[in-house]
């Protein structure tokens, strides 16, 4: 094995490994507040990070690793379907101004932490903030899964094998995390956007350079395509209109459902911080698209690979120098690091607040919240860790996928409270049932893909699942609301927006 390591590119790759690492210790230090003896301490980087951290703490756990991976992977093997994720982050941005400063303001002025804690906030009802809260662990653990399967992919192209490297980091991501809390990923998250920022600058100038310019790499993807035959090609299909659309705007509304983006929210230290974020985050989705050209840049390279994951990282094996390559893979592996921490830290407030504290120890003491709030982001870094371990990396890909549809029936309880009392409890709880199990029950029957087909006018119609499943929410929430308050007093429950 020893002649298969490229072992400049692993020099290179443990010196910023080791690097960030450090970081990640001394973070506990900046911005010095009292880790331990408070949640908004550890959990919430004491709410006051501002524009800039703020920028890239969203940007780095919105723009993982998993995704520097798979948008390329999915464009590689798909084509121009591939670049749902350009107009999803585009539609994002509005929403992420119109909303998230209105739900900043109702967490800051009720000291709450969680999404669960909004809608305890809003309508009082237990049952409603549990299944918000069940929903944002469970869809946040396999998507700490997928950071590690993105991790595992530049290791191996270095190569290394098995799964002790991959064990060892996330050891050292658990440790940090333990003792810095929300701040160890946010000080980390300047070094590796910036890292990520020159591997995809470098590779867009570069590598066309090196395959005869962009009209060869279209070209060659576009032979690719043609050769390939059925859906793929560098432009949509008229049948793929209806799936684009329906998969790009309910990834849009499920994107800042996510108990790891909602955390860099309850992180800023203002409303206005974070509409400034939502005015200079688009630029990610510049950086995004370039990042999705790779995909056909490995045609044009002739890359023939295993698994479309492997695209990414035997394109900069193949391209660049040694050095350059281990670079590229440890901007992808810190790339990994910044989003598990904030969902392992997302998930444990969310247990901290919306289960322990609920259920287990109601008169829990700030310093208490802190410490079982690290037990739990251990717990769920140890549980995603098991996924890679002992699963087969299609369950994780599956469960994510059934994630993105899971978090967006948290939608309804969560937004539509901050701008009207119209919507009852008893309906957003049933309707959020009605969409996790229709919903789930569809991607099942439909082989856990995230789309499905209805028969309308002889014709037939492509759509996102998850879309599909927040509609039946609404729908459910609207007439159970009605009813209910037709047969039962109106109760004005829960703290003003």
């Amino acid at each position: 094995m020893a002649d298969q390591i490229e072992w400049v590119a692993l020099s290179v790759f443990i010196f910023f490994f080791t690097l960030v690492t450090v970081m990640g210790f001394f973070a506990a230090r900046w911005k010095a507040g009292p880790v331990g003896e408070h949640l908004d301490e550890w959990g919430l980087g004491g709410r006051q990070f501002g524009t800039w951290i703020t920028w890239f703490l969203v940007g780095g756990d919105f723009y993982t690793a998993y995704t520097v991976i798979a948008v390329p992977a999915l464009v590689y093997a798909v084509g121009a379907y591939g670049f749902f994720a350009l107009p999803y982050t585009i539609i994002v941005y509005p929403f992420v101004f119109a909303v998230m400063p209105v739900l900043w303001k109702v967490a800051h002025a009720n000291g709450h932490v969680t999404a669960a804690d909004v809608v305890h906030g809003t309508y009082n009802s237990r049952g409603l903030e549990l299944a918000v809260a069940i929903t944002g662990m469970v869809a946040t653990m396999p998507y700490i899964a997928l950071q590690l399967i993105g991790m595992g992919v530049v290791i191996k192209a270095m190569g290394l094998t098995g799964e002790l490297p991959i064990v060892a980091a996330f050891v050292i991501l658990a440790l940090y995390t333990y003792s810095s809390g929300l701040r160890a990923p946010a000080l980390i998250a300047f070094v590796k956007d910036i890292m990520i920022y020159i591997v995809v600058l470098v590779a867009v100038v570069v590598v066309p350079m090196k395959l005869g310019g962009y009209g060869a790499v279209f070209s060659a993807a576009n032979d690719a395509f043609t050769a390939k035959g059925g859906a793929t090609g560098l432009i949509l299909k008229p049948e793929q209109y209806l799936a684009y659309a329906t998969l790009a705007l309910g990834s849009a509304l499920a994107a800042f459902m996510y108990p790891h983006t909602l955390t860099g929210i309850f992180a800023s230290k203002s409303a206005d911080t974070i509409r400034k974020n939502a005015i200079l985050l688009p630029a990610y989705t510049l950086l995004l698209g370039l990042i999705a050209l790779l995909g056909y840049m490995a045609y044009a390279a002739h890359i023939k690979v295993a698994s479309p994951n492997d695209v990414v990282p035997m394109l900069f094996k193949v391209l660049f120098p040694s050095w350059f390559a281990g670079f590229a893979f440890s901007a992808i592996a810190i790339g990994a690091l910044v989003p598990a921490a904030v969902m392992s830290i997302g998930a444990a407030n969310l247990f901290t607040r919306n289960v322990w504290k609920s259920y287990v120890n109601p008169g829990i003491t700030h310093a208490g919240e802190a410490a079982v709030a690290k037990i739990a982001s251990l717990v769920v870094k140890v549980g995603a860790l098991a996924f890679i371990l002992f699963l087969p990396t299609q369950y994780a890909l599956d469960l994510q996928l059934l994630g993105g549809l899971w978090i967006l029936q948290t939608f309804p309880a969560l937004v539509f409270g901050l701008f009207t009392r119209w919507f009852r409890a008893e309906g957003l709880l049933l309707g959020w049932a009605a969409g996790i199990i229709w919903g789930s029950w569809t991607a099942w029957s439909n082989g856990l893909k995230p789309l499905a087909t209805i028969e309308l006018g002889g014709a037939s119609h492509v759509f996102y699942v998850g879309l599909g499943a927040l509609i039946l929410n609404v729908v459910i929430a609207a007439v159970v609301t009605l009813i209910v308050s037709r047969v039962a007093p109106v109760r004005r429950a829960g703290t003003s927006a």
